[in-house]
Protein backbone atom coordinates (compact mmCIF):
# COMPACT_ATOMS: atom_id res chain seq x y z
CA UNK A 1 0.00 0.00 0.00
CA UNK A 2 1.14 3.26 -0.97
CA UNK A 3 1.92 5.81 1.87
CA UNK A 4 -0.62 8.91 1.06
CA UNK A 5 1.49 12.88 1.10
CA UNK A 6 -1.05 15.32 1.19
CA UNK A 7 -0.18 18.94 0.90
CA UNK A 8 -1.65 21.92 3.24
CA UNK A 9 -0.78 25.01 1.77
CA UNK A 10 -1.64 27.75 4.68
CA UNK A 11 -2.58 31.14 3.37
CA UNK A 12 -5.39 32.12 5.40
CA UNK A 13 -5.22 30.77 8.65
CA UNK A 14 -1.35 30.36 10.79
CA UNK A 15 -0.40 26.89 11.22
CA UNK A 16 -1.42 27.03 15.15
CA UNK A 17 -5.03 27.50 14.05
CA UNK A 18 -5.18 24.73 11.58
CA UNK A 19 -2.70 22.12 12.74
CA UNK A 20 -5.28 21.30 16.12
CA UNK A 21 -8.00 20.57 14.00
CA UNK A 22 -6.12 18.30 11.72
CA UNK A 23 -5.31 16.41 14.82
CA UNK A 24 -8.11 16.22 16.46
CA UNK A 25 -9.88 14.68 13.03
CA UNK A 26 -6.52 12.31 13.36
CA UNK A 27 -7.68 10.76 16.18
CA UNK A 28 -11.40 10.73 15.55
CA UNK A 29 -10.26 8.47 12.96
CA UNK A 30 -8.58 6.18 15.97
CA UNK A 31 -5.05 6.80 14.85
CA UNK A 32 -2.04 8.56 16.52
CA UNK A 33 0.02 11.17 14.92
CA UNK A 34 3.49 12.64 15.35
CA UNK A 35 4.50 16.40 14.54
CA UNK A 36 8.42 16.80 13.34
CA UNK A 37 8.58 20.53 14.05
CA UNK A 38 11.47 22.04 11.93
CA UNK A 39 13.85 23.00 15.09
CA UNK A 40 13.66 23.22 18.74
CA UNK A 41 11.86 26.52 19.18
CA UNK A 42 9.18 26.41 17.15
CA UNK A 43 8.51 23.02 19.21
CA UNK A 44 8.42 24.43 22.37
CA UNK A 45 6.14 27.17 20.39
CA UNK A 46 3.66 24.41 18.93
CA UNK A 47 3.74 22.45 22.08
CA UNK A 48 1.96 25.78 23.76
CA UNK A 49 0.04 26.40 20.99
CA UNK A 50 -1.76 23.12 21.17
CA UNK A 51 -2.59 23.37 25.38
CA UNK A 52 -3.97 26.27 24.78
CA UNK A 53 -6.21 26.85 21.21
CA UNK A 54 -9.29 26.14 22.30
CA UNK A 55 -11.10 27.01 25.47
CA UNK A 56 -13.80 23.94 25.20
CA UNK A 57 -11.18 21.53 23.88
CA UNK A 58 -8.57 18.91 25.05
CA UNK A 59 -5.92 18.19 22.74
CA UNK A 60 -3.41 15.06 24.29
CA UNK A 61 0.05 15.47 23.28
CA UNK A 62 3.63 15.34 24.74
CA UNK A 63 6.96 15.63 23.28
CA UNK A 64 9.31 12.88 22.28
CA UNK A 65 11.31 12.68 25.94
CA UNK A 66 13.23 8.84 24.29
CA UNK A 67 11.22 7.03 27.62
CA UNK A 68 8.50 4.63 27.35
CA UNK A 69 5.39 7.10 27.83
CA UNK A 70 5.96 8.64 24.86
CA UNK A 71 4.37 5.01 23.46
CA UNK A 72 1.33 5.91 25.18
CA UNK A 73 1.17 9.52 23.89
CA UNK A 74 -2.20 10.19 20.96
CA UNK A 75 0.14 12.85 19.50
CA UNK A 76 3.57 13.47 19.56
CA UNK A 77 5.54 16.67 18.76
CA UNK A 78 9.24 16.00 17.64
CA UNK A 79 12.24 16.99 15.61
CA UNK A 80 13.83 13.64 14.75
CA UNK A 81 12.80 11.13 12.73
CA UNK A 82 11.21 8.86 15.36
CA UNK A 83 7.93 7.20 15.79
CA UNK A 84 7.93 5.73 19.23
CA UNK A 85 4.13 6.39 19.73
CA UNK A 86 3.90 3.75 16.61
CA UNK A 87 1.28 6.48 14.75
CA UNK A 88 -0.17 6.67 11.75
CA UNK A 89 0.20 9.52 10.78
CA UNK A 90 2.98 12.28 10.38
CA UNK A 91 2.67 15.94 10.30
CA UNK A 92 5.69 17.69 9.06
CA UNK A 93 5.75 21.45 9.72
CA UNK A 94 7.84 24.23 9.86
CA UNK A 95 9.92 22.99 7.31
CA UNK A 96 10.50 19.54 8.36
CA UNK A 97 11.17 17.61 4.93
CA UNK A 98 9.31 14.16 4.51
CA UNK A 99 11.81 11.36 4.13
CA UNK A 100 10.52 7.82 5.10
CA UNK A 101 7.16 5.91 5.02
CA UNK A 102 7.66 3.00 6.80
CA UNK A 103 4.42 2.05 8.59
CA UNK A 104 2.64 5.15 8.19
CA UNK A 105 -0.78 5.58 6.48
CA UNK A 106 -0.16 9.04 6.01
CA UNK A 107 1.96 12.00 5.69
CA UNK A 108 1.15 15.89 5.77
CA UNK A 109 3.26 18.19 4.85
CA UNK A 110 2.12 22.09 5.77
CA UNK A 111 4.01 25.04 4.50
CA UNK A 112 3.55 28.82 4.58
CA UNK A 113 1.95 30.33 1.91
CA UNK A 114 3.46 33.75 2.50
CA UNK A 115 6.89 32.21 2.60
CA UNK A 116 8.52 32.52 -0.54
CA UNK A 117 10.92 29.97 0.17
CA UNK A 118 8.86 27.63 1.99
CA UNK A 119 6.13 27.93 -0.78
CA UNK A 120 9.34 26.97 -3.64
CA UNK A 121 11.03 23.66 -0.98
CA UNK A 122 7.40 22.56 -0.83
CA UNK A 123 7.36 22.46 -5.22
CA UNK A 124 10.42 20.58 -5.11
CA UNK A 125 9.43 17.71 -2.85
CA UNK A 126 6.17 17.88 -4.70
CA UNK A 127 8.79 16.88 -7.37
CA UNK A 128 10.86 14.72 -5.86
CA UNK A 129 8.19 12.57 -4.49
CA UNK A 130 5.60 12.36 -6.75
CA UNK A 131 6.45 8.69 -8.39
CA UNK A 132 6.74 7.72 -4.29
CA UNK A 133 4.05 8.57 -2.97
CA UNK A 134 -0.14 9.07 -3.82
CA UNK A 135 0.15 13.14 -3.45
CA UNK A 136 -2.50 15.61 -2.96
CA UNK A 137 -2.13 19.60 -2.81
CA UNK A 138 -5.13 21.49 -0.51
CA UNK A 139 -5.33 24.99 -0.71
CA UNK A 140 -7.37 27.36 1.82
CA UNK A 141 -9.94 29.90 0.20
CA UNK A 142 -10.65 33.01 1.54
CA UNK A 143 -12.62 31.86 4.46
CA UNK A 144 -9.84 29.00 5.71
CA UNK A 145 -11.47 26.19 4.06
CA UNK A 146 -9.49 23.45 2.41
CA UNK A 147 -10.32 22.58 -1.54
CA UNK A 148 -8.40 19.91 -3.43
CA UNK A 149 -6.55 21.75 -5.93
CA UNK A 150 -4.72 18.41 -7.28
Amino acid sequence: MTTELLFYHLETRPLEAVLPVLLEKTLQRGWKAVVEVGSSERLEALDAALWTYADDSFLPHGVVSGNHQDAGQPVLLTTGAENPNAAQVRFFVDRAVPRQSDGYERFVYMFNGHDPDAVTEARGIWRQLKDTYMLTYWQQDENGRWSKKA
